[in-house]
């Protein structure tokens, strides 16, 4: 199936494009294109220059930072449905990060160019891409509040409602089962820890009552974890 036949649902998946009408849909379908990327590909660095931004359709993509002394500092794990790499498309600034495939991904690629056509075309797809990046702003203002003011415990609760959140939207019910794929060194850099120190926080929350793993998912009692996100440092 080529991008062009992929129905507007599919299109429609990405949070960006949500609102955008039927004609924008197909017009946003018709300038794609498909990319394959092996495992530990290294899609874009840290300043490379921003002429496209992408979506993800399967696997998983990993933003990060990385210091001079080897140090990591991961953003974002991406999954089927998200995009990336459109602020700085949008901005007309170098990549503020790094972009790698974690596991063989599939995704598409749309240049800078038609799209930017695109929204002089369409008033509403423009609205729809400023409440976008807004989205994403706040999205990383939570970010930084975890890692920077809550006990590791609270950020260990705080990224597995977030989670959750992402499947079943801001009303969770009291009892969820999530089955992640990333690994606990993967969590570990999401949480600005070390992965012995994510270890020991799963631990406590599994000592709480909050979560317990079972053959591979973890079952989350939604209001211990809430109770424990909102500790803070103590």
């Amino acid at each position: 199936m080529t991008q062009v036949d992929r129905c507007a649902a599919f299109w429609r998946s990405f949070s960006l494009f949500r609102d955008f009408d039927d004609k924008t849909i197909a017009a946003l379908a018709a300038i794609s294109s498909s990319r394959r990327w092996p495992p530990e590909t290294v899609i874009f660095q840290r300043g490379d220059q921003g002429n496209y931004m992408l979506g993800v359709i399967s696997g998983r993509i990993k933003i990060s930072l990385i210091t001079p002394q080897g140090r990591e500092l991961v953003l974002r794990q991406l999954e089927a449905g998200e995009l990336f790499g459109e602020m700085a498309m949008l901005d007309d600034q170098p990549r503020s990060a790094d972009a790698t495939a974690q596991v063989a991904s599939e995704g598409f690629v749309i240049a800078k160019g038609p799209f930017m056509e695109l929204l002089k075309l369409s008033p509403g797809a423009a609205r729809a891409t400023i409440r976008h990046l807004c989205s994403r702003l706040r999205g990383m203002t939570e970010q930084l509040e975890t890692i920077a003011l809550y006990h590791l415990n609270s950020r260990a609760a705080r990224f597995l409602l977030t989670t959750l959140r992402h499947i079943h939207g801001n009303e969770l019910p009291i009892s969820a089962t999530l089955k992640l794929s990333l690994t606990q060194s993967d969590i570990a850099g999401i949480l600005g820890a070390s992965r012995p120190k994510v270890n020991r926080a799963i631990l406590a929350l599994e000592e709480a009552g909050a979560i317990r793993r079972i053959n591979g998912t973890i079952e989350c009692n939604t209001d211990r974890l809430q109770w424990i996100a909102e500790r803070g440092n103590d």
